[in-house]
């Protein structure tokens, strides 16, 4: 089939605004093989700008968490805590959890990690972050919240939490004026976080709770939904 000038025209510009990506919509004239008519027809032109821009703006995020007990599939809530997402997955991004431990677990509490190497020496961290307590999401058995110092409620950087049980407390106004700010819940893998709550715990390097045997974050990656 021979194509006649206008729709040469259409193809053209549509392939440089795809290589450019300068829009996501074109527009053509079509001519209708049965009338001879020219028709104006919208046609869709996804740019990889586009497409970077629709993954960041989705409301839910997904990593595996690989640990030496197995692994551990969590949800993260883009649209309840968007500072927390983003700060959470630049970690990611830059394989700065890969290698660290849960550095303080208790069995009827939490677990914490991820701002420890093995020998209980800090890795280095990003700017502090505004605390997104409050935000609708409850510090439930199974969700993953942002750690803090106490005093400094927008004090959270890269260490995180996972509830291991319901902590409703942690969700009310604590001393220091603030609660502690949920992002995401694990969907796959809770039986791991078991494991894990379940371990030894001595006390090493002036912190408590801290496994005798080192229970190691040995990558995070992002993954498509499960």
């Amino acid at each position: 089939m021979r194509l006649g000038n206008k729709q040469l025209v259409f193809f053209g510009m549509a392939f440089m605004l795809m290589i450019f990506g300068l829009t996501s919509i074109g527009f053509g004239q079509i001519k209708n093989s049965t009338d001879g008519k020219v028709k104006v027809k919208k046609v869709e032109i996804r740019s990889q700008k586009d497409i970077n821009s629709e993954s960041e703006g989705n409301a839910l995020e997904y990593v595996k968490m690989v640990t030496s007990k197995g692994d551990i599939i969590i949800e993260l809530n883009r649209e309840k805590a968007p500072i927390t997402v983003k700060n959470f997955l630049d970690y990611v991004d830059e394989n700065s959890y890969d290698s660290t431990i849960f550095h303080r677990v208790i069995s009827n509490f939490m677990i914490q990690g991820g701002g420890f190497n093995a020998d209980m020496t800090k890795r280095p961290t990003k700017p502090e972050i505004k605390n997104e307590w409050g935000n609708d999401l409850q510090n439930l058995r199974g969700t993953i919240a942002m750690a803090r110092r106490g005093g400094n409620i927008h004090s959270a950087s890269n260490q995180f939490f996972i509830n291991v049980k319901d902590n409703r407390n942690l969700d009310m106004k604590q001393s220091d004026g603030a609660g502690y700010a949920v992002f995401g819940k694990v969907i796959e893998g809770l039986d791991v976080v078991d494991i894990i709550k379940a371990v030894k715990t001595h006390r090493q390097a002036g912190h408590g709770d801290v496994p005798v045997e080192p229970v190691l974050i040995l990558d995070v990656v992002r993954i498509e939904k499960p």
